[in-house]
Order: structure tokens, then C-alpha cells, then sequence
């Protein structure tokens, strides 16, 4: 491990860990960016521009992230326990295509697909979710800790989904990429740029 980091380093790769929502990199810095499941733990409004500025015109922006069927089953399950919000709501995929337009990317294409994944009980979901630092980010989450009981009314409610021994859990996985025109003809805040060229009085611009 240590030789394959080695020669990494060597190859001239640097690795930056940084917010995507305030990336230190110069305007038009890159040919590609490509985001793998984060975009749903971002505010859209606000990564996408920046996403933009680092591209250069004809870039491409390639990305994966999470619809708003993921973990459709424990989000029904707890909405049966109590009035809280303890899954994510995750942006829908042609909410996700007008923002693209917003923030000025041109020919946006999205797709989208559907994977079970399946589990022998709640808990080992819980604890697989938690594994990779999925935390409840809602505004309608609870303040504290969630009761015993709440708890215990959640996983009952989850075994109606049980399916040959298994709880299944669904992740609407959408996919996408758009460019930034090569000619863009429109300002930073999204107004359209036109241009006039008076002509001189001896008919030269």
C-alpha cells in the first residue's frame, strides 16, 4: 500500500479534500468534473454554479446521486412510529435537470435506476447507513434521541416489506451530465448577453 501511494505521489495526482460548494479552484480549471453520490448532501443552488465556474467552456460535468425513492420502505416505517422526519428527501431527477439550466449548463441528460438492495433485519440496515456516515440532515428531524418505543414501532412496521427471510431497501440512483457551452452567452446572475455593434458614419462597425 505504502509503494502504491508512492508512486501516486510521484505520478504528479493531488488530492484536495474540499467543500464542493466553495471549491478552491480557478475559473475554467477543468475539462471534466465528475461527482460520485455527493450532490444529495449539498445544497443544489449552490454547488452547481460552482461546479460551473471550474469548468472550461465545451467541459462536461458528469455525476451520480440519490433520488427521492431511496430508502422508501424506512421512510414509510417511521412515518408510522411518530410525525418526524428521519430519512432525507432527496431531489427529484427533473428538479435536478431545470437547476442545471439555472446554473447555465446547456444539454443536460438525466437517467435514473432503481436497486434492492436486502438485509436480514432493520438493525443491520441501520448500521450499514450509519457505516457510511448517512445522518439525518431534514429540518423536520427530531431534537433528541428516538425513544425505545419509537423504535421498536418503526421495525414492526418494517416487517410488512420482509420478502424470503430479507427487508429489502430501495436506492433511486440517478445519473446525469451536462456542459458548459463553449460559447456562453449569458452573465454570472443568468441574464442574457446580447451584443450591439453600432455602425460608424462611414458604414464600418
Amino acid at each position: 500500500q505504502r509503494g502504491l501511494m508512492k508512486r501516486l505521489n510521484r505520478s504528479g495526482r493531488v488530492r484536495v479534500c474540499a467543500d464542493i460548494e466553495q471549491l478552491p479552484f480557478s475559473e475554467r480549471a477543468f475539462d471534466m468534473v465528475w461527482s460520485n453520490l455527493v450532490l444529495h448532501w449539498t445544497d443544489l443552488s449552490r454547488a452547481l454554479p460552482e461546479v460551473y465556474r471550474v469548468l472550461r467552456p465545451g467541459g462536461v460535468f458528469m455525476f451520480s446521486t440519490l433520488g427521492p425513492d431511496t430508502l422508501k420502505e424506512l421512510r414509510a416505517s417511521y412515518a408510522e412510529a411518530d410525525g418526524f422526519e428521519h430519512v432525507n428527501r432527496f431531489v427529484d431527477l427533473h428538479d435536478i435537470g431545470d437547476m442545471l439550466v439555472q446554473s447555465r449548463f446547456g444539454d443536460p441528460v438525466m437517467d435514473m435506476e432503481q436497486l434492492t438492495l436486502t438485509y436480514a433485519s432493520v438493525d443491520a440496515l441501520l448500521k450499514e447507513l450509519r457505516s457510511g456516515g448517512a445522518g439525518n440532515a431534514n429540518a423536520g428531524r427530531p431534537r433528541g434521541l428516538s425513544g425505545k418505543r419509537g423504535y421498536a414501532s418503526m421495525r414492526s412496521a418494517y416487517e410488512r416489506f420482509r420478502i424470503d427471510g430479507r427487508v429489502p431497501a430501495t436506492f433511486e440512483v440517478v445519473y446525469g451530465h451536462a456542459w458548459r457551452p463553449q460559447n456562453d452567452r449569458r452573465s454570472a446572475h443568468g441574464e442574457s448577453i446580447v451584443e450591439f455593434h453600432p455602425r460608424s458614419e462611414g458604414g464600418r462597425r
